[in-house]
């Protein structure tokens, strides 16, 4: 069985959703690296330059720096590794420097045949229109699905927290995500592929039930 996953896709794929599905399953550790920016944001100083620069990258739209976001990503999968049974990582594995450096490090805990990428397909037009309705709750980012039923939702049916809309999820920023997605993240696909990794496509324009179903399936299948 793999002990490390990688969801790959654009925004609005449902990689965090989908992990959160996945990490239950298989009880592994959900790791999503936005969750741990938005952390180290919110508790620098006002006087360290470099994380405001970084910042208004990031609000942007526009990714990080790669060295940054990898120091903190060995950082929280070190403390991790030794408590949990493994990772499904949504948000990670953004740049291909990233990626190589994500992979040779993983790869020296539980050897490449142990990970896999999930790459979830979404198109630009259902990115936009999936992000900007998009919630989650405010205390662990639970994701709050689009549907009808939870529309006048208010609190988190997880933890009970508010629901809230990222800054990050205004359509002109999902626009500029979606093609810094296409430009940065996206050849992180075939790198998996070149390097040996496996890699499973998922399409993602379907209910959020039938993209888990085939996901576990090409997992199971393969393993």
């Amino acid at each position: 069985m793999y002990k490390a996953i990688f969801l790959i896709g654009p925004p609005g794929s449902g990689k965090g959703t989908q992990a959160e599905l996945l990490a239950k399953e298989l009880v592994f550790f959900h790791f999503e690296i936005s969750r741990i920016i938005e952390k180290k944001f919110k508790e620098a100083g006002p006087d360290d330059k470099e994380f405001i620069h970084q910042k208004e990258h990031w609000i942007r739209g526009e990714l990080i720096h790669p060295e940054i976001v990898s120091k903190w990503f060995f950082e929280e999968v070190e403390l991790l590794k030794d408590r949990v049974g493994g990772f499904v990582f949504s948000g990670s594995a953004r740049t291909i420097e990233e990626t190589k450096q994500n992979l040779n490090y993983l790869s020296g805990i539980y050897g490449a045949e142990n990970i896999a990428a999930i790459e979830i397909k979404l198109s630009e037009a259902e990115s936009i229109k999936r992000n900007s309705a998009r919630r989650i709750c405010e205390k662990n980012r639970h994701p709050i699905p689009n549907f009808p039923e939870l529309a006048d939702l208010k609190t988190c049916p997880e933890d009970g927290s508010p629901i809230i809309t990222r800054e990050l999820d205004k359509p002109e920023i999902i626009k500029e995500r979606y093609q810094v997605y296409l430009r940065d993240t996206a050849p992180v696909i075939d790198y998996f592929k070149e390097s040996g990794y496996k890699v499973f496509e998922i399409n993602g324009e379907q209910p959020i039930e039938k993209v888990f179903q085939d996901i576990k399936e090409r997992i199971y299948d393969f393993d």
